[in-house]
């Protein structure tokens, strides 16, 4: 018994030692803006589970690329496809990408409004047409959900129609201010960003018209443990992740 109780503390003592050890490495993290919420609701039990510390640093999904592509040591990136001149700079090891999640981008309300129909791509057009105001992020800050957004647009013939429609916003949550504030009728960006307090999310874009964005972590060569960064990738692919990107919106993997 004694024996027994013996290697019991021996065992406690090792995984003590081990988490105090590891309490003394920060993993630093830069993602996109639209992984802010996500991110923020899984490091503390990422470092509960692990010892690690986590420091994260959100922008724009271009901006995030372009930090990384010119070498700044970030320990894991997380970006949005495509990003070939990213893999071209060394900065990330290629072999460690890991898929996260996919992220749509949505249609919200002022809370209490009526939701509008968005189940087909006409419906979507009849919707933002009749609009007086929509908010979207600024593509000038180089946000993804815009670039998509842009797209769907293209898709359904209507880019130059709403030029003078279009209300842009420094980010995605500035975007679902306006639309709390009822500066503009409908706001678009993706759903994980829509957590403002006052509006209502009425759902995603139809596929058909708007692909959903892919969001891939990855270690960077700059690391200086990559264990850590290692760990932080498997623990935002696990399972218990997956839970956290459902709850935001987002659809966890592939």
């Amino acid at each position: 018994m004694r024996r027994f109780l013996h290697g019991v503390v021996e065992v406690a003592m090792v995984f003590t030692v081990s988490r105090a050890a590891h309490a003394h490495t920060e993993v630093t993290l830069i993602a996109p803006g639209g992984m802010c919420a996500t991110i923020e609701k899984l490091i503390p039990g990422f470092e509960r589970k692990t010892g690690y510390k986590v420091k994260a640093t959100f922008g724009s999904g271009l901006g995030t690329k372009q930090h990384v592509t010119r070498g700044e040591a970030f320990d894991v990136p997380v970006v949005q496809p495509p990003y070939p001149e990213m893999l071209a700079s060394g900065n990330v090891v290629a072999s460690t990408a890991t898929p996260l999640a996919n992220v749509a981008v949505g249609v919200a309300v002022k809370q209490g409004m009526p939701k509008p129909d968005i189940s087909t791509p006409e419906a979507v057009r009849k919707m933002l047409l009749a609009a007086k105001s929509v908010s979207i992020p600024d593509s000038a800050n180089g946000a993804a959900a815009v670039v998509s957004f842009n797209k769907t647009l293209k898709k359904l013939g209507i880019a130059e129609r709403m030029r003078s429609t279009l209300k842009r916003a420094h980010g995605g949550a500035a975007a679902m201010s306006m639309v709390a504030n009822d500066e503009v009728e409908i706001g678009l960006t993706f759903l994980s960003e829509m957590n403002r307090p006052g509006i209502e999310k009425v759902g995603p874009l139809p596929r058909e018209i708007s692909p959903r964005t892919g969001l891939v972590g990855f270690v960077s060569t700059h690391a200086k443990d990559p264990k850590a960064p290692r760990a932080l990738l498997r623990y935002l692919s696990s399972p218990e992740a997956a839970a956290v990107y459902k709850s935001v919106g987002m659809e966890p993997g592939r």
